[in-house]
């Protein structure tokens, strides 16, 4: 019996989550660029965090700019977004998506600024050796 009603209860689990709580939405915006907005997002609210004064100074407003950007409007993202969310293991895997590829721009954006620099030292090189040269070629 013991047996039996701890069966039904792990099989009313199961079924339960397997239920919808939100309908999906006519519009569902597809999981992939969904994760691309909220990279944006995430990029978008970074800026904004540290100078919003040069998005002011470029007429840039954020949200609209994503929008535009990925020919979606507020109403679309908000059901996508509430649909997502209401699938918690889904919504993780986007974020950890998120979270990978942020990870791999920043690297892509620290080697990029590593060879410009190493390109600047180099040139600040040459151009003092063209100097030092200078400098002996007018003192013979």
């Amino acid at each position: 019996m013991r047996y039996s009603l701890s069966f039904m209860l792990v099989m009313l689990l199961l079924f339960s989550c397997a239920e919808e709580l939100i309908e999906k939405p006519e519009n569902l915006i597809p999981q992939d660029k969904m994760v691309l907005i909220f990279k944006e997002m995430a990029i978008v609210n970074a800026a904004k965090g540290t100078n919003i004064g040069k998005l002011k100074d470029n007429g840039i407003e954020p949200t609209t700019y994503i929008f535009e950007k990925f020919e979606i409007d507020s109403a679309q993202f908000v059901d996508s977004d509430r649909y997502y969310a209401s699938k918690p293991l889904l919504y993780e895997t986007m974020y950890k998506d998120v979270e990978s590829r942020l990870e791999n721009q920043r690297i892509q954006l620290e080697a990029m600024k590593k060879e410009k620099d190493s390109l600047n030292l180099v040139k600040k090189a040459s151009s003092k050796d063209l100097k030092s040269t200078d400098k002996v070629s007018d003192t013979l």
